[in-house]
């Protein structure tokens, strides 16, 4: 099993900055691919930046340009930047980590940390 620790949510105000992390503990030799989603309507969680072990990041159009995924070198921590906060990004965001190189397909997930973004 991978255990996932996100944090660093708060509250911001629009165009503030605020960065995320994600501690990855357990059997992380297993875990190719390392992201973050938040819920949007009429899905349960949507796409925002996901990032491979062996390097490549992906990023939706929404926040491409504002937020930066990165990791360390020993692949237990994932952090996502955020720059340019807008109140439309306000939400749950959630740590996710897969067993294979396909960024959308998650196999363990954090508990989420809250972002809030005030106009």
């Amino acid at each position: 099993q991978v255990q996932l620790v996100d944090s660093g949510g708060g509250l911001v105000q629009a165009g503030d900055s605020l960065r995320l992390s994600c501690v990855a503990s357990g059997r992380t030799f297993r875990v190719y691919t390392m992201g973050w989603f938040r819920p949007a309507p009429g899905k349960e969680r949507e796409f925002v930046a996901g990032i491979r072990r062996g390097g490549g990041t992906s990023y939706a159009d929404s926040v491409k340009g504002r937020f930066t995924i990165s990791r360390d070198n020993a692949w237990s921590t994932v952090y996502l930047e955020m720059n340019s906060l807008k109140p439309e990004d306000t939400a749950v965001y959630y740590c996710a980590a897969g067993t294979t190189l396909n960024y959308y397909v998650m196999h363990y997930w954090g508990k989420g940390t809250l972002v809030t973004v005030s106009s």
